[in-house]
């Protein structure tokens, strides 16, 4: 990923994530997070 949202780059932050997932019909969820510096 090139820090860019949509084309347009994104200011160095921190960003918080979520993702959920269905695994062998169970729902799972991954969270983190990253900062992104320019």
């Amino acid at each position: 990923w090139d820090g860019n949202y949509n084309g347009n780059p994104l200011p160095s932050s921190d960003y918080w994530f979520k993702v959920e997932y269905t695994e062998n019909d169970i729902l799972k969820e991954f969270k983190g997070h990253f900062t992104l510096k320019r």
